[in-house]
């Protein structure tokens, strides 16, 4: 760690300690783990836990112990699906650079029992954490899909084709940009590009959030491709950008197939790019054999 955390580090402590309501402190997530590779803007992902969460929730003025706040967001007041302890979370942006997210967590019911993405005590004013096992830094580590979960990816990645196809014929760049940058990239491609990483490194690497150091782990070549699936505003490029986008998801959903031994559904690629490749050439009238 060096100075500049800790001195992040020592004022979060010092904070904590003077508030009565603070019983507990944890720092989770990157700046936990250890042998993660941090910056200047990495940030510091901290857990409260206190006595009652509203006053935190209700008077934030507590946040100016950590410097002139630029900008936050807050999460509403809401039981935690994982453990269903009530919480709150936010996100703070300091305007000298520091960004930390807090989580507020109330002292009962008890902490849970592991924090498998990490963690590090920085303050147990109750021995509330004497039970918490230590982290075993595999939440982020996805797991290798069965084959009916690799299907259901590939047919929703190829649903949205068709969307796509209509959105740019139509000149609508907005809900073509969202659908193929967004939908197609990021809940689809995205994915199928980590289950590719993983099966490069055994199943073993954590995956960053939005795909953050994918390009590291994956070869040089494909992330050149993945490059070039981005266009600007013009409709002819992403109509090219739709295209090499299912390109690169066909190339890789079929290594990924041939590594976990499934069967890629090129029936299925055939038919979707054939109809997209029809309605950019060609008018709806002849696309679907009447006049709309």
């Amino acid at each position: 760690m060096n100075a500049q955390a800790d001195e992040v580090i020592d004022r979060l402590v010092r904070w904590a300690e003077d508030q009565e309501s603070v019983r507990t402190m944890l720092l989770t997530s990157t700046r936990a783990i250890p042998h993660t590779a941090v910056d200047v803007f990495s940030d510091y992902d901290v857990i409260l836990a206190v006595r009652d969460i509203h006053p935190f929730f209700e008077d934030r003025s507590w946040l100016d112990a950590f410097g002139e706040v630029l900008v936050s967001y807050w999460d509403p007041i809401h039981p935690a699906p994982e453990h269903g302890i009530e919480q709150s979370g936010n996100v703070i942006q300091f305007a000298d650079g520091l960004k930390i997210d807090f989580t507020l967590w109330p002292v009962e019911p008890a902490l849970p029992a592991e924090l498998d993405a990490g963690y590090t005590i920085l303050l147990d004013k109750d021995n509330l954490t004497t039970g918490m096992l230590a982290p075993t830094y595999t939440a982020y580590i996805p797991k290798p899909p069965d084959e009916a979960t690799y299907q259901r990816m590939v047919e929703e990645f190829f649903s949205d084709a068709p969307y796509v196809a209509k959105c740019l014929w139509r000149d609508e760049l907005l809900p073509a940009k969202w659908c193929l940058d967004y939908d197609m990239k990021h809940v689809y491609l995205r994915p199928m590009l980590e289950w590719r990483m993983e099966c490069d490194h055994g199943w073993s690497a954590p995956t960053g959030a939005l795909g953050k150091g994918l390009k590291k782990r994956l070869p040089s070549a494909l992330w050149t491709q993945l490059e070039n699936t981005y266009a600007g505003a013009g409709i002819a490029e992403n109509w090219e950008a739709l295209f090499r986008t299912i390109a690169l998801f066909r190339q890789v959903a079929c290594e990924v197939a041939d590594r976990l031994g499934y069967a890629y559904p090129h029936e299925l690629d055939q038919r979707v790019t054939h109809y997209a490749q029809k309605m950019r050439q060609t008018r709806p009238e002849v696309v679907f054999g009447r006049r709309p």
